[in-house]
């Protein structure tokens, strides 16, 4: 039985490992060579076409060079033919197949609107905590030799940003919400009736086809809310409201305009906000509204704006709704306690100032001077938009830090979710309990599925003596449910007439992750082996690693392979085939059958699928991931029983802890910084994706510092049970010592 203090747990979530191209304590170096000398001139006679052309260049990022590159100039406030420092559009496979670490496009915003230039960088980094949103970091580029200036580099939501984090095919719709009518109406989610061409100015259609699953939303949304889980993943969309308003993010949807946002739907056909366009945000958008006078006390922007406003249709539906207007404050207080209570966000800002103001300095196209990024950091600037001009980010949340805790919505006392029970992991195709002791509420459920692509199936947890209750009325709420041969994942949410809690705290985004096990499991799986491993004959093949949890030897000719759940006998091990006990035995999956060896008669696809090991009925265990990067794997981490997660590959071999104490996952890019176990008892490891060494500091909640150096190895076995901090380079992550 594992027991979890919900307030103070660092959870694990899908998204993909870091990205060099999006390291935020780097720059990126971009340079870009084309044969004319008025280049400039050419991509402005191209962008006031309106044609989509683009200039053929040679560009070489980071020092990989890259052939008959498309580049365009991009944007429409920040974009100026007078401006020498346009934003810039780059299509590495414009006309080759190439791309640098998996991405094929590049988008970079030229710091415009924004005299702090962080802002951008900054939003995206604290939006990807809650909800899947694009990496971004700095780029200095330079052209035909010459340095052009600093941008800011933001991953472009596209196909393969979709494939990537939001389980959905390459070909799914994709619908950029950026109307060319932002005066009237904008992307509002206003249901305009049934004739898809009533869309066509308030919505841009960036997959092939879609239309018609815009017209079906906001139907929804408009005449019909009470489905509305049926057709929208409303919790990530209520992360995206309480983001905006929180943050001052008004150039978005909550805003006047209602813009800047995608909607991409996913496998489980459901559609999915993405945030865009984060250089307005926290509070450079001074308008809060349309038709008055310019400007306003951003400081105290209602968290319940557009209450009740039929213009506003998707933040009427959640405001109407009682628990998704609990939900909604309960995500907008997540966001304020770990961002702004704390000043997390103006050190980010710092650390951010102080990587890229010497390159600014440098910038002689430099919207903004290093002057005025250092003051915008704390005071206003002056400049162009509604209002004085643009408020300083502390200036801003420091008064707003009076304001929220002030309001009633932040004050209502919501239950206390004190700690969660559930088993570790449950033999497969069983069932699982979880209980959660639970005070002051009126209704608790728990959300759980069996696949991070998938909806949450919510279901009430009881104090009722029954079900595996151990007794009524002693606020310790239980719920029991089925499993199946593969991850469950799970949250709790409870909620009163006042306020309502997740737990965790950044639920559905995070989640708790329970493993379900067998004698013989599927270890770990590789699609996309470039360079990890050859088989017998030389070819990097995809490749499948079973382990043996038994003490036992087991005769695998009765097993089975496939990628298909309808045709579970697909492939058959050969006679004769065993595992022994704590073993591996490795499947190349390249359909190459008349090799020798293990060779089984099907591929895995690097856009995601599933593998099934079964007896040719009943599934025995199941991986089921939507995407891999070149040369990583997804496996149980620990070793065997774990939880599946992307991964470092390890083939043939221990997924877990190495010789010199650093663990061989790779985690999501929103923990630069990696601290497990957590809980933890004896011995703390303390891990992060870059070379550089840091000084590691740990402090209990006294403030007391507990350890000081460089080693990442510590022993906490002398240490009083509580909470600790342990701060690197600036990061900082809680840890329970048990």
């Amino acid at each position: 039985m594992k027991k979890l203090f919900a307030a103070c747990l660092i959870l694990l979530t899908h998204q993909a490992f870091s990205q060099n191209l999006y390291n935020t304590n780097a720059i990126a170096t971009i340079e870009i060579t084309f044969p004319q000398s008025n280049w400039d001139q050419i991509m402005d006679t191209y962008y006031a076409n309106g044609f989509d052309e683009r200039l053929l260049g040679t560009v070489v990022i980071n020092g990989e060079s890259f052939d008959s590159v498309g580049v365009k100039y991009k944007g429409n406030s920040t974009y100026n033919a007078n401006n020498a420092k346009n934003p810039l559009n780059i299509k590495l496979d414009e006309f080759i197949a190439q791309d640098y670490q998996g991405f094929e496009v590049l988008k970079l915003s030229n710091g415009d609107k924004d005299p702090s230039f962080v802002r951008e960088v900054l939003g995206y980094e604290i939006a990807r905590n809650y909800m899947a949103a694009p990496r971004c970091n700095y780029a200095k580029v330079y052209v035909n030799g010459n340095y052009l200036g600093l941008y800011s580099n933001v991953e472009s939501v596209n196909s393969d940003f979709q494939e990537r984090y939001l389980f959905a095919n390459r070909d799914a719709t994709r619908i950029k919400c950026n109307p060319a009518q932002v005066q009237n109406g904008g992307s509002s989610l206003e249901y305009l009736g049934p004739n898809e061409a009533s869309y066509y100015d308030y919505y841009e259609l960036d997959s092939d086809t879609g239309w018609s699953d815009i017209v079906s939303l906001t139907n929804i949304v408009d005449n019909a809310p009470v489905l509305i889980e049926d057709y929208l993943d409303i919790d990530r969309a209520i992360w995206m409201l309480a983001y905006n308003n929180v943050l001052v993010n008004l150039d978005s949807y909550t805003g006047p305009f209602k813009q800047n946002y995608y909607l991409i739907r996913s496998k489980n056909d459901n559609m999915n906000t993405v945030l865009w366009d984060l250089n307005q945000s926290m509070g450079s958008f001074g308008m809060i509204n349309t038709g008055g006078p310019p400007g306003g006390n951003l400081a105290e922007l209602d968290l319940m704006l557009r209450d009740g406003d039929n213009t506003w249709p998707l933040i009427k539906l959640v405001l109407d709704n009682p628990t998704y207007r609990k939900m909604y404050i309960a995500h907008c207080k997540t966001i304020y306690e770990e961002q702004i209570a704390n000043d997390l966000y103006y050190e980010q800002a710092v650390n951010l100032h102080n990587t890229m103001s010497a390159d600014l300095q440098a910038d002689g196209n430099a919207i903004y001077s290093v002057s005025q990024a250092l003051t915008n950091l704390t005071s206003t600037v002056s400049g162009g938009g509604p209002g004085p001009g643009f408020i300083g980010l502390k200036q801003l949340f420091d008064d707003r830090k009076t304001f929220l805790e002030n309001t009633s919505e932040f004050q209502a006392v919501a239950p206390s979710i004190a700690e969660i029970n559930f088993d570790e992991s449950v033999p497969a195709n069983t069932s699982l309990t979880v209980s959660a002791e639970v005070t002051n509420a009126s209704q608790v459920i728990i959300g759980y599925r069996f696949f991070q692509g998938d909806r949450f199936i919510k279901i009430s947890m009881l104090d009722d003596g029954l079900n595996g209750d151990a007794a009524a009325g002693d606020n310790i709420y239980t719920a029991t449910f089925n499993v199946e041969a593969t991850d469950i994942q799970f949250y709790v949410y409870a909620e009163n007439n006042a306020a309502g809690i997740f737990s965790p705290a950044r639920a559905e985004y995070e989640f708790y992750t329970v493993s379900t096990t067998s004698d013989i499991v599927l270890n770990e799986i590789q699609a996309r082996n470039n360079l990890t491993q050859p088989d017998q004959n030389g070819e990097y093949d995809d490749w499948i690693e079973l382990y043996n949890n038994s003490s036992v030897t087991v005769d695998l000719s009765s097993y089975f392979l496939s990628d298909k759940g309808s045709q579970l006998d697909r492939w058959q091990f050969p006679a004769g085939t065993t595992i022994a006990p704590d073993e591996y035995l490795i499947v190349w999956a390249d359909a190459d059958t008349f090799q020798g060896g293990l060779h089984a008669n099907f591929k895995l696809s690097g856009g995601g699928e599933s593998v099934y090991l079964s007896d040719g009925t009943t599934i025995l265990d199941k991986i089921k991931y939507v995407y891999f990067y070149t040369d990583t794997s997804y496996g149980r981490y620990p070793n065997g029983i774990g939880p599946l997660t992307l991964m470092t590959p390890t083939f043939k071999a221990f997924n877990g802890i190495d010789s010199t104490g650093t663990s061989i996952i790779q985690r999501m890019p929103s923990m630069d910084l990696e601290v497990y176990p957590n809980p933890v008892e004896d011995m703390l490891f303390v891990a992060w994706d870059e070379q550089t060494t840091y000084e590691i500091n740990i402090f209990n909640v006294l403030g007391e510092l507990m350890y000081q150096g460089k080693e990442r190895q510590i022993s906490t076995a002398l240490w009083p049970s509580g909470i600790y901090i342990v701060n690197v380079n600036q990061l900082n992550k809680k840890i329970i010592v048990k």
